[in-house]
C-alpha cells in the first residue's frame, strides 16, 4: 500500500523542504537487504548486528563492476570518502548513504536495526507530494493505520512558517499501480490532534 500526500509547500524554497525518515510500527513487509561500508572492526560488526553484506574496498570494487544485489547501504564516516567514488552508480537508485537519513553512522547496530524494522525515507518532489510505502494489504486495517499514522505526526510538524495555505492539501492510499482512494485531510489533521 502506497500513500501520496500533496502538501502546501514549494520544494524549490530550500526552508520548505520536507524530507525525513520516520520507523513505521509495523514495517513495511518488505525483506531489506542491507549493506554496509566498514573497514574491518565495524564489518564484523556490521554481520553480528544483522547486516547482509559488509566490507569496504572489495565491495567497492564488486559495485563499480555492476553488483547491486542490495536495498539499503550504511556506511561509516570514514569510509565515504571511498563510496562517493561510486555516487554515480548508487546515487540515481537512491542506494547512496546519506548523513540526513541515518545511513552516515558509527553506530552500525541502532541503524541496521532500524532500516529491517520498517524505516522508510520521504521527501517531498517537484510538484510538492510525498510518496511512501506504508505496508502491505495483508495487513489488515489497524496495521495500516497505524503506520499511516505515524507518517502523519512525522510529517504533519514539518509545516514550516513560511508555506502558505492548508499544509495537508491532499491524501491518496492505493495498492501498487492501483486507483487511489482519497482521504479527507481535514479528517486526518483532527485525527493527528487527538
Amino acid at each position: 500500500m502506497d500513500l501520496a500526500i500533496r502538501l502546501g509547500v514549494d520544494p524549490k524554497k530550500s526552508e520548505q523542504m520536507v524530507r525525513g525518515t520516520v520507523v513505521l510500527p509495523h514495517g513495511t513487509g518488505r525483506k531489506v537487504r542491507v549493506l554496509v561500508f566498514g573497514k574491518r572492526s565495524k564489518e564484523k560488526e556490521a554481520l553480528d548486528a544483522g547486516a547482509d553484506y559488509a566490507g569496504a574496498d572489495e565491495v567497492i570494487e564488486k559495485i563499480s563492476k555492476g553488483w547491486l544485489d542490495f536495498d539499503k547501504a550504511i556506511a561509516t564516516p570514514d569510509m565515504m570518502g571511498s563510496v562517493s567514488k561510486l555516487g554515480k552508480i548508487l546515487g540515481p537508485r537512491g542506494l547512496m548513504p546519506n548523513p540526513k537519513v541515518g545511513t552516515v553512522t558509527f553506530e552500525l547496530e541502532r541503524a541496521i536495526k532500524e532500516i529491517k524494522a520498517g524505516k522508510v525515507e520521504f521527501k517531498v518532489e517537484k510538484a510538492g507530494i510525498v510518496h511512501v510505502t506504508v505496508g502491505k494489504v495483508s495487513f489488515g486495517s489497524e496495521r495500516l493505520l497505524e503506520n499511516i499514522r505515524t507518517l502523519l505526526e512525522v510529517i504533519g510538524p514539518g509545516e514550516t512558517p513560511t508555506s502558505k495555505g492548508v499544509y495537508f492539501r491532499s491524501i491518496a492510499l492505493s495498492t501498487t499501480m492501483g486507483p487511489g482512494i482519497k482521504i479527507d485531510p481535514l479528517y486526518a489533521r483532527n485525527v493527528l490532534k487527538q
